[in-house]
């Protein structure tokens, strides 16, 4: 009987940082099986590969990273590692992105680092693939004859800690107030859908998609809450009404990680639709923390079936016509803020870069909920 894995072994060797670099490919590769490009991946993977250009993974080394990183000394590797240890692991992403900034390239759309996560990354060791078994549960035998010689399969790719190494710091890591910045893996592990058995995979690869659709996608993080209006009623002058927000399917509290914000809000509207000044309340979701990483400014995010109340209580306002409340997501709240201050103090070699990422983050706030109710004007209740 063969002995069950060691996953946690495996994961350790795996995810062995900075990664080791793949060496020189088996001599009876063809170019394409020793390419570490996604294309080449995707010539033979094509849903996998397309899936992945549409995700955030093939952006993870986006206009906000290479800016940074373009100030940079072209040979700080270790500095390099604080960023591309998990945007651009892979140790050939790091000799391109060293000799993008000697070039001053950085942005030009070229070279392996620019591509991000690449499929290698999570799949490549030594120009020896690794995978999870097919979906029938069996695994490539010896005598298969195999594109790349076929992978060596493992459990870990669908478990949780696969995806522990970037979305997890280490408990002695970076923290504000006592709580790790990066603590998805925890917050997962300390609620029900661990001992569910619903891993990291089930909601963010469905069907082992490569979407890793989370806190940008407007679908994705509508299905993770479930959200609730109060009827609005006036009393005394005054309207009351609620806007509840219940953290009912995401496996990890609502927003995960520091970048978020989420902002419930209720406002009285006039004829127009439009908002009438000083009728507006919010209540924001999110671990807010200071630019510098310097303190943690408050943290009003909701853990697993945790819930938050925005009890709304205003005058009526003679011009009211509807109570209108609204939920809003900007998933990149404090770069946006990071960005501006880069651009205030001098983003050097990077700054026509940090300005597109800054651009990129105001463009990625949604609506996830919205409701209109008419104010009904009269004899108020006592």
């Amino acid at each position: 009987m063969t002995p069950p894995e060691n996953i946690t072994e495996f994961l350790t060797k795996h995810w062995r940082s900075p990664l080791a670099a793949q060496g020189v490919a088996p001599a009876h590769f063809t170019s394409q099986e020793a390419a570490l490009d996604p294309a080449s991946c995707g010539a033979c993977h094509v849903q996998q590969y397309e899936d992945w250009r549409g995700a955030l993974h093939a952006k993870a080394m986006g206009p906000g990273v290479l800016g940074q990183l373009l100030n940079m000394d072209a040979q700080a590797r270790d500095e390099h590692q604080a960023c591309i240890r998990c945007h651009a692991p892979l140790a050939e992403q790091a000799d391109s992105l060293v000799a993008a900034i000697s070039q001053t390239k950085i942005g030009k759309g070229v070279g392996l680092h620019e591509q991000g996560l690449v499929c290698a990354a999570c799949h490549v060791r030594g120009h020896q693939r690794f995978g999870p078994p097919r979906r029938d549960g069996s695994v490539p035998k010896p005598e298969d004859k195999l594109p790349h010689d076929g992978w060596q399969a493992s459990a870990a790719f669908a478990d949780s800690r696969f995806c522990a190494g970037c979305h997890q710091f280490e408990k002695d890591d970076f923290a504000l107030n006592g709580k790790l910045l990066e603590n998805t893996y925890a917050e997962w592990q300390a609620s029900r859908y661990a001992s569910e058995g619903r891993h990291c995979q089930s909601c963010h690869m469905p069907d082992r998609r490569h979407l890793w659709r989370g806190i940008h996608g407007r679908e994705m993080v509508r299905s993770g809450v479930t959200i609730t209006a109060v009827a609005p009623r006036i009393e005394m002058g005054a309207v009351l009404a609620g806007l509840t927000l219940r953290n009912s399917g995401t496996g990890h509290h609502f927003p995960t990680y520091v970048t978020p914000r989420v902002v419930a809000e209720i406002f009285q509207a006039g004829a127009d639709g439009k908002a009438i000044a000083g009728t507006r309340q919010e209540h924001v979701i999110a671990r807010e923390v200071a630019l510098d990483l310097s303190r943690e400014v408050a943290d009003t995010r909701l853990a697993v079936d945790e819930e938050a109340r925005l009890d709304y209580r205003r005058p009526l306002d003679a011009r009211a016509r509807s109570l209108a409340y609204r939920v809003r997501v900007e998933p990149d709240a404090f770069y946006t803020g990071f960005y501006r201050s880069l651009l205030t103090g001098g983003a050097g070699n990077g700054e026509k870069l940090i300005r597109q990422a800054l651009a990129d983050s105001l463009a990625s706030h949604f609506t996830i909920f919205e409701e209109s109710q008419p104010l009904q004007h009269g004899e108020a209740k006592r």
